[in-house]
């Protein structure tokens, strides 16, 4: 009897041990096979929407008709005070991309790194690092020295913006690699040449 009651709470410890693998293995290798898109606009992009005439209620007295002036009911515009800082086009370093990266520099002073038609293959626990040397290696082990994270990757694929500090010095910065801190791979890079 003793000797049943171990095996079954052996039993119960591979369940365990198997679920947690499981877990770990699904979180680990899951994002391979999903891509995750976002779409984020220029933040310099605006749109204006003119109101169109409201109808005037009937009142007791009568008001001199006035002329109306057509407007449009809505216009599009983008300002033209942003301007490329740096820009490059993502390569290959242990998995698949494309895409440009640039710099932008705002209206307000403010600079953001913008990924455009961007793809890379997806991964786990992947990051968006600044780093001072071009081209990257694709040696994975250890973080790239001096390099300066930026943030959680948004997504895998599409247009999307990071916010550079204003007190970053850029002239230090070469490329920005997408980094799998998990593992420490690099998983692509793009050279940031100065416009």
């Amino acid at each position: 009897m003793r000797r049943n009651q171990n095996t079954y709470g052996q039993y119960i410890w591979i369940v365990i041990f198997l679920g947690i693998l499981a877990a770990v293995g699904w979180w680990f290798f899951s994002p391979t096979f999903i891509d995750n898109q976002v779409n984020e606009a220029l933040p310099t992009a605006v749109v204006v929407e003119n109101p169109t005439s409201a109808p005037v209620e009937n009142t007791a007295t009568e008001v001199a008709p006035q002329p109306v002036q057509e407007q449009p009911t809505q216009e599009t515009s983008s300002s033209s005070s942003e301007q490329v800082l740096a820009k490059g086009s993502f390569y290959n370093l242990v998995y698949l991309s494309s895409g440009e990266a640039l710099v932008y520099q705002l209206a307000d002073g403010s600079r953001i790194l913008r990924f455009q038609n961007f793809s890379v293959d997806n991964g786990p626990d992947l990051y968006v690092y600044l780093v001072p040397i071009d081209p990257v290696p694709s040696d994975s082990g250890s973080e790239i020295a001096g390099s300066y994270n930026l943030g959680r990757l948004k997504g895998n694929v599409g247009d999307q913006n990071y916010e550079i500090p204003a007190d970053l010095d850029l002239s230090q910065y070469k490329s920005v690699v997408i980094w799998c801190q998990a593992f420490a791979v690099p998983f692509s890079a793009a050279p940031l040449t100065i416009q």
